[in-house]
């Protein structure tokens, strides 16, 4: 919950649209603003104060405890000009919420955090439990000193400037060990604990157990990632109770697929009881990994819980991100967070111009030319494969007519794949036209490089005999010139030649052209490779200089 608290009018109107607009995350304090700015802190994970910093800063100086359990603190000043990150930048989260009070009252984040002010991920950002020297060695990190990067389990993170040796060291691992004095430990969640249990177990003697077998096999119970069981026990309320206990998701299998996992310890027991000979190593195991701690009982007698625990491999990370038309404007934030968490960027060359700036400084780049689809395809998924954060980018929705279909016929199993939805260059050329797309329409590519024109032909027939609104990609090019035309032709067949059709090039971009026409008056030579060209159905009509299909409503008068 976030915690609003103004002192004037002018702070209570930027106070009331933030709730306005954020009604379910936040909460107006009134009342006197120092026993306000008390409440708030005691009660929410983030404070805005619509007040002087200097007035902020003396009323929370004396309830500043650890930066890992304050609440993060954003100043606003009296003319909505500025929103300060105060205090709990990165723990309390305060600079994301600096930005996106910015962004929703139209003031200027002031962000003063050192890594963010000179681009180097957060240590405490990477969303991993960290321990040791954080501050020194993010300190060693700013001032250019060579870092090592000691990755004993793989893990995608983000492109930190590091090196082969030096006297700090961020570890990556999940083994139990200590800190050094100029050391930092990243804790992935590598770990799967597979939990059995008879009915009734407490929950104390699962969590018993599974510190004792973690502890004495040198793992770290912070790089627990998930309890596993049976299906059958997946409302048993110690190893529910236990999952959250740990802070984790509790997975569970059905008893048949358990039963298809190879396990060195099976058991009679199990079989007879829940239908499968081995519920804890098995259920730990099953998405895939080594065997770290063989199937162990409790202590207590008789022993109602079992575990085994499994060390799964660093999963790569895969973001296939859609850059949208061109416009800047029109790359979503998800897209720029995505962009700016890969260590490793694959993408046209022409489209890694668009977003070079936006890529952290030590972002590997890997850029190829028209034609090495292919070629992307499979480095960014080898790449991925190797444990990397990795984005691949295409135009518009990488979905769509880009990069994502290629990429995902070569992933498999053994990654994370995270799609990133762009505007399409049919929505962007749509809004510049009207509403040309109102009513069902469908988009398809005239280019025969992957299709064969048979093909290309049959679904353009199909879609003039549906009478669908059809926007074409690839209409033109030096080499294809008399596909639009014969394209156009059989949409003929079944339409008016007053239909109207919208021709728009480089929708959004700063040559942007567009022209409204109709079927029986457009010309070819007008289109080339960066035009969009969408033809209206049978209803669609031109009012007031736009395109506009009808949606149909009743309560609508025909427009004709």
């Amino acid at each position: 919950m976030i915690g609003l608290i103004s002192a004037t009018a002018a702070g209570a109107a930027a106070r009331d649209r933030l709730a306005a607009a954020w009604p379910e995350r936040t909460r107006v304090y009134e009342g006197p603003v120092g026993d306000a700015v008390r409440a708030a802190f005691a009660q929410c994970e983030q404070v805005v104060c619509f007040l002087a910093t200097g007035a902020v800063v003396r009323l929370i100086a004396p309830l500043l405890g650890d930066k890992t359990s304050d609440p993060g603190v954003v100043c606003v000043d009296e003319s909505g000009r500025f929103a300060v990150s105060l205090v709990g930048g990165h723990g309390g989260g305060a600079n994301e919420l600096a930005r996106e009070v910015g962004e929703l009252l139209g003031a200027l984040p002031v962000v003063t955090t050192a890594t963010d002010a000179v681009d180097v991920p957060g240590l405490d950002t990477l969303g991993l439990p960290v321990e040791g020297a954080v501050a020194a060695v993010s300190r060693a990190l700013l001032d250019g000193e060579p870092v090592a990067l000691d990755a004993e389990v793989s893990w995608p993170l983000p492109p930190l400037p590091v090196a082969e040796a030096g006297a700090y060291t961020i570890r990556v691992t999940d083994r139990d060990i200590q800190p050094g004095a100029q050391d930092v430990l990243l804790r992935p969640p590598t770990l799967v604990v597979g939990v059995g249990a008879s009915k009734g177990a407490p929950v104390d003697e699962v969590l018993d157990l599974i510190g004792t077998a973690l502890r004495e096999a040198g793992l770290s119970a912070r790089s627990v990632g998930q309890l596993a069981t049976v299906d059958a026990k997946s409302e048993e309320p110690g190893i529910v109770a236990a999952a959250e206990r740990l802070g984790v998701p509790l997975v569970t299998y059905a008893a048949e697929e358990l039963a298809g996992v190879e396990v060195p310890n099976p058991s009679a027991a199990p079989l007879a009881a829940v239908g499968t000979p081995s519920v804890a190593e098995a259920a730990a195991l099953a998405g895939g990994g080594e065997l770290l701690v063989p199937k162990r009982k409790s202590a207590a007698v008789p022993a109602m819980a079992t575990c085994a625990v499994v060390r799964r491999p660093g999963r790569g990370r895969l973001a296939v991100v859609g850059l949208g038309p061109g416009a800047r404007d029109l790359l979503t934030p998800r897209a720029k967070a995505e962009l700016r968490r890969a260590a490793v960027l694959v993408g046209l060359d022409q489209y890694v111009d668009q977003i070079r700036d936006l890529l952290r400084p030590g972002t590997r780049i890997l850029e190829s030319g028209l034609g090495a689809e292919e070629e992307r395809a499979r480095t960014a998924v080898a790449e991925a494969r190797a444990g990397r954060a990795v984005a691949l980018i295409g135009s518009g929705d990488a979905g769509v007519y880009a990069m994502a279909s290629p990429a995902l016929a070569e992933a498999s199993h053994d990654i994370d794949v995270v799609g990133v939805p762009g505007v399409t260059a049919a929505l962007a050329a749509g809004a510049v036209l009207g509403a040309p797309l109102g009513h069902d329409h469908v988009s398809i590519s005239l280019s025969d490089l992957h299709t064969p024109w048979e093909v290309i032909e049959r679904r353009v027939r199909a879609a003039a005999e549906a009478d669908l609104v059809v926007t074409f990609y690839n209409p033109r090019s030096r080499g294809r010139d008399w596909q639009l035309p014969k394209a156009l032709a059989i949409l003929a067949e079944h339409r008016e030649p007053r239909t109207p059709v919208g021709v728009v090039r480089n929708a959004s971009r700063a040559d942007e052209s567009s022209r409204l026409t109709t079927l029986g008056v457009l010309d070819p030579a007008w289109v080339d490779m960066m035009t969009v060209v969408t033809v209206g159905n049978t209803a669609t009509r031109e009012i007031a200089g736009r395109m506009v299909t009808p949606r149909g409503y009743r309560w609508q008068e025909d427009p004709r």
